[in-house]
């Protein structure tokens, strides 16, 4: 692997990152009734925003701004008070709410979010913005995607992955010449392009951005004088660049490369937008050898620390099935498996299941308590329920719709503090 040509002190007093984090997260069903999306718990101990503000924090970029809308008390709460830097070093991870600086409106779009916190950015006098969303899971080394863009001379760089064209068609896909130099941009369409000699891929973006600061000011003065827009990066921002012949660039994640990652974690990514693919990404994480590896010291993903004793696991009458044990699965701090079987799942913090009961595929969050001889099979329990002794989840699926949402896939989703009869 090539050297990166970035000096250190440029890098860090140059360049100031802004996360999007007000996303609704609809298509998540009950997880963000009550938080945003990007406050979602994910792997046991952490909220998905930890990805985000870990890949930037281990690649030494340590401003940054988080904007904020949608619910966002328990995201704002989390990252007070996990996320502190040292502000003798001039570094900080800060939230920023809806304030209707620039009219009587929320944000409308993502372009729009950052043209009503662009004092931050005049605040702060960088010479490069990166704009990353707050909602995916991907390890990325972003010194990289800098190096490229200060390399190529872009004005702005788009980071992308490819993608199998069926599924394309939920993103903005990308069509760029052979010197990576984007020559279209298409939000969301039907048919979308395929990638040049893969017929059955498209060239997807990822949502992450960097721009140059005069480019970016420049361009959201323009797109917030346009009444038919959407206000949107992907729909209308980066469009509107490449149709002006602006330097767009695209960075091809599979390039990507992570300290102590084998090949495939290098380049995972997934957008974990519905129920499914929530779900999905978190059984990921317990496979003997996980794609998205939570164990590589050298590329940790940080969040909060807990005074939580370690998980125990008590009980071993074999002769009568009473044994408490887990096996390919995330077991928190606080947890007791107390009698229970656990088989592929991710459980948080303080969870504890009572003897005899099964939980196979399944996710639990903080405080759930799985009663005596229960059954719980490719379901997702949020926070402080209590699922009472003898119940089934999972199982029936016709009687779970009838209570509970159900996903595409199958999923059953109990929501925060359910009452289960």
């Amino acid at each position: 692997m090539r050297e990166i040509n970035l000096r250190p002190t440029f890098e860090t007093s140059r360049v100031l990152v802004m996360i999007l984090a007000g996303g609704e997260g609809r298509r998540l069903g009950p997880l963000t009734h009550d938080r945003a999306k990007p406050a979602v718990p994910f792997g046991g101990r952490y909220r998905i925003i930890d990805i985000v503000l870990s890949n930037f924090v281990n690649s030494g970029l340590h401003k940054i701004k988080v904007l904020t809308q949608y619910k966002s008390a328990s995201l704002e709460e989390h990252i007070a008070r996990a996320w502190r830097l040292s502000p003798m070093l001039d570094n900080f991870i800060e939230t920023i709410p809806a304030q209707q600086r620039t009219g009587k409106s929320w944000f409308k779009g993502s372009a729009d979010a950052v043209y009503q916190t662009q004092h931050v950015i005049t605040d702060e006098s960088p010479e490069f913005v990166c704009i990353f969303g707050g909602d995916h899971v991907y390890k990325q080394d972003v010194r990289h995607m800098l190096a490229q863009h200060l390399e190529r001379g872009a004005e702005v760089t788009v980071a992308a992955i490819p993608v199998p064209r069926h599924e394309a068609r939920a993103f903005g896909v990308i069509e760029a010449d052979d010197n990576g130099r984007i020559i279209a941009f298409h939000e969301k369409v039907a048919d979308p392009p395929a990638m040049p000699g893969h017929p059955d891929l498209a060239l997807a973006s990822m949502g992450n951005y960097i721009f140059n600061t005069r480019t970016l000011l420049d361009g959201l003065e323009q797109d917030a004088g346009n009444e038919q827009s959407a206000h949107d990066f992907g729909r209308d921002i980066i469009p509107m660049m490449v149709k002006n012949g602006q330097r767009v660039f695209v960075y091809d994640f599979k390039t990507n490369r992570v300290p102590g990652e084998e090949d495939e974690g290098n380049s995972y990514w997934r957008d974990i937008g519905t129920i499914d693919a929530y779900w999905a990404a978190q059984m990921d994480l317990v496979n003997v050898q996980p794609a998205f590896n939570l164990y590589n010291q050298r590329w940790p993903i940080r969040t909060g620390m807990s005074h939580d004793p370690p998980a125990k696991f008590v009980f071993r009458d074999e002769w009568n099935a009473r044994v408490g044990i887990a096996t390919e699965s995330l077991v928190s701090l606080g947890c007791i498996i107390s009698g229970g079987r656990i088989h592929r799942s991710v459980l948080s913090a303080r969870v504890r299941v009572n003897s005899f009961s099964h939980v196979e595929e399944s996710v639990l969050f903080e405080n759930v308590v799985i009663g005596r001889h229960a059954k719980i099979r490719r379901a997702i329990i949020d926070k402080d329920v209590e699922v009472p002794a003898g119940a089934e989840i999972g199982y029936n699926p016709e009687e779970d719709k009838k209570r509970w949402y159900v996903s595409e896939g199958g999923i059953v989703v109990i929501p925060k503090r359910a009452k289960i009869a």
